[in-house]
């Protein structure tokens, strides 16, 4: 619809804010959920939409892209524009609502024709009350709200139940990286892995030194925006530090005075204990849960963890044997991780292979990335692993999927080689399951009901 940058500048709210945004991310990154944005703008019975997520993992670029798709876009940052916030505090009447913020930004709103983006809405709660009459009184206007710490605003006035649609957005996947980085040529060979259980062996080669560089600059868009423009590690690394930082001024707007202590405790220590059983007695210090889990609950919520849920795996769905006592942690990015932790990156992109060696927990922390990234965008991912403790026969699976109704266990393992003793116990005790998966460093092999596929297949799967 639009010829360049400058031919669509005038259809949006604030020209400066474009171009910021604009010439600091040159390079367009397609993304999977933008499939369910174009699904979601051409429903009948459309709602308007929460985009929902972590701070800084493209919230806002996706949505201004989407908008070049409409003939008119209005943008409004309760952040950068308070007397936004007050035009909603007079009462939640939608026609009212358009023709004061039409006035206030000076640009046309045309039910139909106009995508309204209400970015940083958690500023102003009296507007996510307001979705709910924009579906019950205007359903023709298209309206998505984002924020950097929406969830928190959520739980304070809650959520028009059946009358707002959700959509999760992740840190970029290990596909969406090849696509921005033009190497989507290599997804076909990734699908082909599992059609054909091969690879070439260059393919194969160059596809561990693409997860290599992924994993040292992780899936954060500005980092990878960065990578991909200079192929400066330097400079990744040093927006990395930036947004680390960023999470933690964010600790003040979302905790109290005590607690930060506690949270900052956790944000550094987690990276440490990624692929274990988390145990609070684990985190430095004389604190104990009771300080703790609040704590890790408030990270939870900010997007910055995620719990990988021990499950007993007996049945659909899986969350219905969840032990909520029972878990392991994944970070927000696998680079910002090794960021806290003080790592060297750049050994992933000079010799992913020698890398992996003993770096077990990052394995385990990519693949994990990406099942959440390539989880359902509309609900809340959730991930589960299994785990049995015998004195005989102790074993865990690291991730439990579900694949045409089946349960099927995944193993990961950084080199070539590895037992696989805890894959063959789940099928045993689990006959329901048709097969295992592993993924490692090594080339495709089928083997009884174990299918071995290398790291980056976790991108397919």
């Amino acid at each position: 619809m639009y010829e360049s940058i400058i031919e669509i500048l005038p259809h949006f709210y604030s020209t400066t804010l474009i171009f910021d945004h604009f010439y600091g991310m040159l390079l367009f990154m397609e993304r999977q959920i933008e499939k369910k944005l174009d699904i979601w703008k051409h429903k009948k019975r459309r709602k308007p939409l929460l985009l929902r997520g972590a701070r800084q993992v493209g919230k806002t670029y996706i949505v201004r892209q989407f908008g070049r798709k409409f003939q008119r876009y209005t943008e409004i940052n309760f952040e950068l524009t308070k007397d936004a916030e007050h035009i909603f505090e007079a009462d939640l009447k939608p026609d009212r609502i358009i023709r004061d913020l039409a006035l206030l930004t000076k640009n046309k709103i045309v039910p139909g024709e106009t995508l309204l983006f209400l970015d940083e809405i958690q500023e102003a709660p009296e507007a996510i009350k307001a979705l709910r009459y924009f579906h019950e009184n205007m359903p023709e206007l298209h309206v998505i709200a984002a924020g950097s710490l929406l969830e928190f605003q959520i739980e304070q006035i809650g959520m028009p139940v059946g009358r707002v649609s959700a959509m999760y957005l992740y840190p970029l996947s290990f596909r969406e990286f090849l696509v921005a980085g033009q190497n989507d040529e290599y997804l076909n060979a990734i699908n082909n892995v599992f059609k054909e259980d091969s690879v070439n062996q260059a393919i194969h080669n160059r596809l561990m030194m693409l997860m290599g560089e992924y994993i040292a600059v992780g899936g954060m868009p500005e980092a990878v925006d960065c990578w991909i423009d200079t192929k400066d590690f330097q400079e990744c690394s040093e927006i990395h530090k930036v947004l680390i930082e960023t999470f933690r001024q964010d600790f003040y707007k979302y905790s109290k005075n005590y607690q930060i202590k506690y949270i900052d405790r956790l944000f550094n220590e987690i990276p440490h204990l990624l692929g274990r059983k988390f145990k609070f007695s684990a985190i430095s210090g004389e604190s104990r849960k009771r300080e703790l889990n609040p704590a890790l609950e408030l990270l939870q919520k900010a997007g910055i963890v995620h719990k990988i849920f021990h499950t007993s795996g007996q049945g659909l769905p899986l969350g219905a044997g969840i032990n909520f006592n029972r878990f392991k942690m994944i970070f927000l990015d696998i680079a910002l991780s090794q960021t806290i932790l003080n790592m060297d990156a750049t050994s992933w992109i000079l010799n992913p292979m020698e890398q992996l060696i003993n770096k077990g927990s990052v394995a385990e922390s990519f693949v994990g990335q990406e099942l959440i990234a390539r989880s359902e965008i509309d609900i809340k991912s959730q991930s589960f692993y299994w785990h049995r403790e015998a004195r005989s026969s102790n074993a865990e699976v690291d991730y439990l999927i579900v694949r045409n109704d089946r349960i099927i266990p995944v193993e990961v393992k950084s080199g070539k080689e590895g037992t696989l003793k805890s894959i063959h116990y789940f099928l045993k005790d689990h006959p329901q399951s048709p097969y295992g998966i592993r993924f490692y460093a090594g080339m495709p092999n089928i083997s009884g009901k174990i299918r071995s596929y290398p790291l980056y297949c976790a991108a397919g799967i």
